[in-house]
């Protein structure tokens, strides 16, 4: 029997293409896994950089999709909504409330023409109104630490706007054409309501060339109540991530990015995000790539988290055991950026108000309403050096208000605080209340989880906002656990 042999040059050129096939393969694989790793590092700091942005333009959707003012938060744009009653726990319309002011929030379109804001005289009240762009830059105040207390009119015009502005107008150029202003207005307490309503009724917004006459703004023609509980796209259940850098195209089309973001938007090009752009419909980025951006949304998420700790952990030997930070303005530094809009949307530049934050004790164990705490304050370290108002507020682990028996959100500077003999002060964290008396009145009451607490300083003397910032001068609170004895490690006695 003859056997059919298979000619060598073949046998051989077979096994080089079979190598020739798995080589490429491999290499397909490298190739596919590289792309996927750049996508997922340029995806997550993406991520980082936009979501300040979308969250404003959410911000921005939720608050005007609405017919007529409601007091809440929400109006119509170049309309005010004030506030009148003091927040409560079921208020979630600004994350990280306080319990020290009424909001006065209004969004500003100047596309058209420039908006008029009107501020009367507010005698013996601290009160600001702050403005901020898209990118949550504070970029300019009316009020008590920036144009003073007396009444005064100002013209916020656009960045291409151009004209002449009639005498009595002061201009406040902006560089987008929306702008948050967020306004606060002291408040003694409850009873003091009426006195800042009344104020309130007193802050008025105008087209410009409706300004110097008789003007009430009308509901809109059309307004988009839809999108009344607006949401970030790519980050809900159900969502393609992806759809998170097309909003962040659209965003970025819109308002556009500050000069210094350009090296990173070079490089966020090479994945197909940027002004315009849409990766979910890029039919040249493969697979991988998409793959990579799809989890650059769940690793973001985790770096400003783990921003967050960082920040923290690298702040509590020199502040005390507090986040302390510069906010209101952040140019490239988007990691903070996008830590203070996901703990303090809305927070204003340090000449104007500082947020010392906790979510740990001194120690840098999380704050738990399993245990109990002792604030202690220096008495070389009362009153805060602020020549507008000082509180130490309350929240839970979303950064709201703490529902309690006693509706207590806040202790500060209003407060009827109870001081040490040597002037020292002691503020007590705990779900139960102090059965001594003068020690309830220092009492701010925890959930049974986690928490955290913010110390705010609202007019910070300028002489003192470099040295808070540094770590060198005036310091929030230590805040230590309660040991068996009833005691703090330091010997501060902890509530009965």
């Amino acid at each position: 029997m003859r056997v059919r042999r298979t000619p060598v040059h073949l046998s051989v050129a077979l096994a080089l293409a079979g190598a020739l096939l798995g080589a490429v393969a491999n290499r397909a694989l490298a190739d596919d896994a590289a792309a996927r790793a750049a996508a997922l590092d340029l995806g997550t700091q993406a991520y980082v950089y936009g979501i300040p942005l979308l969250n404003m333009d959410k911000t921005f959707k939720t608050q005007t999709s609405v017919n007529v003012s409601d007091g809440r938060g929400n109006a119509p744009v170049n309309q005010f909504s004030h506030a009148r009653h003091l927040a409560s726990p079921d208020d979630h319309t600004v994350v990280a409330p306080n319990h020290d002011t009424l909001y006065s929030i209004a969004w500003l379109d100047l596309k058209m023409q420039p908006i008029v804001l009107h501020v009367p005289d507010v005698p013996d009240r601290f009160y600001i109104m702050e403005l901020l762009s898209p990118y949550e830059e504070n970029f300019a105040n009316v009020g008590t630490p920036a144009t003073g207390n007396l009444a005064g009119d100002y013209a916020i015009t656009g960045p291409r706007w151009k004209g002449k502005l009639k005498p009595g107008l002061t201009e406040i150029k902006s560089p987008y054409n929306r702008v948050w202003v967020l306004g606060r207005t002291l408040i003694r307490g409850a009873e003091d309501e009426p006195a800042v309503q009344a104020l309130q009724d007193q802050y008025t917004l105008t087209p410009l060339r409706k300004w110097g006459k008789a003007y009430t703004p009308k509901p809109p023609k059309k307004p988009d109540t839809e999108v009344n509980q607006a949401t970030i796209p790519g980050t809900q259940t159900g969502d393609d991530p992806v759809t998170f850098f097309d909003a962040l195209g659209d965003a970025l089309k819109q308002f556009p990015p500050p000069a210094a973001d350009q090296p990173l938007l070079d490089q966020l090009k090479t994945v197909g995000i940027g002004p315009k752009l849409h990766p979910s419909k890029n039919k040249k980025l493969s697979a991988a790539t998409l793959e990579g951006l799809r989890d650059g949304v769940a690793a973001g998420k985790a770096a400003v988290s783990q921003a967050l700790t960082q920040m923290l952990a690298s702040s509590l030997s020199t502040h005390n055991g507090y986040l302390v930070g510069e906010t209101g303005t952040y140019g490239t530094d988007y990691a903070r950026r996008a830590v203070v809009d996901q703990i303090g949307l809305g927070a204003a530049l340090p000449t104007v108000a500082l947020y010392p934050f906790a979510i740990t004790d001194r120690n840098l164990a999380p704050l738990s309403g399993a245990n109990r705490y002792v604030a202690h304050l220096p008495a070389s370290m009362v009153p805060p050096p602020v020549y507008g108002f000082w509180s130490f507020t309350m929240y839970d682990s979303s950064m709201f208000f703490v529902p309690n028996a006693i509706e207590r959100y806040v202790l500060n500077d209003r407060s009827d605080l109870h001081y040490n003999a040597d002037g020292s002060l002691d503020l007590y964290f705990q779900t139960t209340a102090p059965t001594n008396q003068d020690q309830l009145k220092n009492w701010l009451p925890t959930p049974s989880g986690a928490f955290r607490v913010m110390f705010r300083l609202w007019g910070p003397d300028a002489d003192a906002v470099a040295g808070i910032l540094d770590g060198t001068g005036w310091q929030a609170p230590t805040i230590l656990p309660c040991n068996a004895s009833g005691r703090t490690a330091t010997g501060w006695a902890c509530a009965r």
